[in-house]
């Protein structure tokens, strides 16, 4: 079967009335995707934020009448609209994704793996991940930066925190190198799931990976590594349960800032911890340290 795809930008403020127009017009589905490069950073649970412009593309038999779609943004937006149309190919579009998603090597042991293809290095130390719960896969800077971090330590028998776990995927891979259990903390249950699932893929028993909500964490827990890939503003904004957390001597690594954030996210730290060098890439940097005091 071969489909037709309507383009058209707008604004945000247009979108929703010309999302349900091309839906009236028989639409399969509408996408709405940035037309203008407009970063949109840690939405909270429930929130749907937009980018101010976007294009929206919508979906169609190639049996449609274009006429149809055409007439009723004309009637919507009170001019000619400014379409675009494309003829997609016959495809598994529910397969079409994984085609992105590819091995990716993180140090000298670790590899993050896609769960549906080999391994190329199957005497390596390899996780397995499904980016179908797409909470964290690897393949963004700050996570990459902390599993290169992680693969550096020695974590043998070490008490893990992953606050702001995700996927799962800092946990699992201090497990998979040889961190004795790791405490999964985050505030939306459905990253609580991923988090379990992916370590049921990684055949990683469920008493080594325990998940909370932040407010049921055990209030004697002290961690001997803490992990916190999260953003600069919750990074900041949590330095007190993040400090508390981690134990004496313990190590530190926090991501999801930017270069430009390394003096405002490392300072309410400061009174607890030695920092290392940042390490950086793309722009989006990554902090080590040590508790000290």
């Amino acid at each position: 079967m071969q489909w037709l795809q309507l383009l058209i930008d707008v604004t945000r403020e247009r979108s929703a009335m010309v999302e349900d127009a091309m839906l009236e017009c028989g639409a399969v589905s509408v996408t709405l995707e940035d037309a203008a490069d407009q970063p949109i950073y840690a939405p909270g649970i429930g929130e749907q934020p937009l980018w101010d412009n976007c294009t929206a593309k919508a979906l169609f038999s190639a049996s449609i009448d274009i006429a149809r779609p055409y007439r009723r943004l004309s009637d919507l937006l009170g001019s000619a609209p400014a379409v675009r149309w494309e003829l997609l190919e016959d495809k598994d579009w529910s397969e079409e994704w994984k085609k992105y998603f590819q091995p990716l090597k993180c140090g000298t042991r670790l590899w993050i793996c896609p769960s549906w293809i080999d391994p190329p290095e199957p005497s390596a130390i390899n996780l397995s991940l499904d980016p179908g719960l797409a909470f964290g896969t690897g393949s963004h800077p700050t996570t990459h930066l902390c599993l290169r971090w992680i693969d550096q330590q020695d974590l043998t028998g070490k008490i893990v925190i992953d606050y702001g776990c995700g996927s799962g995927i800092l946990g699992i891979a201090a497990l998979l190198l040889g961190a004795e259990k790791v405490y999964a903390v985050d505030n939306d249950p459905q990253a609580l799931l991923a988090s379990r699932d992916n370590a049921q893929r990684n055949q990683i028993v469920d008493d080594r990976l325990m998940t909370f909500l932040p407010e049921d964490v055990p209030r004697d827990l002290k961690a001997e590594v803490m992990l916190a890939n999260i953003l600069a503003a919750p990074l900041i904004q949590l330095a007190p349960v993040i400090s508390d957390l981690t134990g004496a001597n313990g190590l530190l690594c926090l991501s999801g800032l930017l270069e430009s954030q390394i003096d405002d996210v490392s300072e309410p730290y400061l009174a607890h911890f030695d920092f290392s060098t940042a390490a950086s890439q793309s722009d989006w940097s990554q902090l080590s340290a040590i508790k000290v005091r």
